[in-house]
């Protein structure tokens, strides 16, 4: 589903800095798979990669087999719009639109007609169960409902690949759980592919296994099983080991 072979990233300047080498990583259709690290260890540039936001300076990136990177820039918007789905820890949801408008955007965006639209906005919307908020605006729900109505805008075009940047950053202890089960939830039933880039071992915890990056080179790799809060345990083992300021990692929760 997704390769990245061998990439690396340099970022020019007056003092060159390198922050990718040489990552190898192979996401399976289907799989959950996190990516943890400290500060500056370069996760965020991986997905930015992997996002087509930015470009490999050496390797290659495969989503599907395809290069996304050869397609010209009207093809690549349009493959970005489709393929992908985004999740960020500020939602990114505008405020002028309901809370249905925003779920929709991407399908207002390919010309969708309204009825397609209502009816795909309504079944994601039972899905994560946010269908009594559907007609409010942003300022008018909390964080976790408005986390939830942005992983809805990400999925409603069924991507291929869902990319989450810190989902559970701005969120309380509760509304962390509550998005964390609601992407298992989606990956189970929908077998949406998700990567997911966090500083915080509980929301780490779920996913199928986490990658470790350090001073932009792979770490390590471990894997759930069967036993989520021994995959826990093992995440905070792993970054005990891995270093970086104690801010770097969230406190471990309830």
């Amino acid at each position: 589903m997704l390769e990245v072979k061998q990439v690396s990233k340099v970022y020019e300047g007056k003092i060159a800095y390198r922050a990718l080498t040489d990552i190898n990583l192979e996401v399976e259709r289907g799989e959950f798979v996190g990516v943890m690290g400290p500060s500056g260890s370069g996760k965020t540039t991986l997905l930015n990669l992997i996002a087509t936001i930015d470009e490999p300076t050496t390797g290659t990136v495969l989503i599907e087999g395809d290069n996304p990177y050869q397609l010209h820039r009207n093809q690549l918007a349009k493959f970005r719009r489709r393929s992908l789905g985004f999740v960020f820890q500020d939602y990114n949801l505008l405020s002028t639109l309901t809370v249905k408008e925003n779920i929709v955007l991407p399908l207002t965006l390919d010309g969708k007609r309204v009825k397609e639209m209502e009816e795909k906005a309504e079944a994601i919307a039972s899905t994560l169960g946010i269908s009594e908020i559907m007609n409010k605006r942003t300022y008018e729900i909390s964080g976790g409902q408005s986390q939830r109505a942005a992983v809805a805008r990400a999925m409603i075009h069924r991507p291929k690949l869902l990319l989450a940047d810190e989902p559970t950053g701005n969120l309380d202890s509760k509304s962390s759980k509550d998005v964390m089960e609601m992407l298992v939830k989606l990956n189970q039933q929908e077998k949406a592919t998700m990567l997911l880039v966090t500083h915080d071992p509980q929301a780490a915890s779920y996913c199928d296994r986490v990658i470790f990056i350090r001073d932009g080179k792979f770490y390590s790799e471990i894997h759930q099983g069967d036993n989520q809060k021994a995959f826990f345990q093992k995440i905070i083992d792993t970054l005990s080991l891995l270093g970086g300021d104690d801010h770097d990692f969230s406190s471990v929760r309830d």
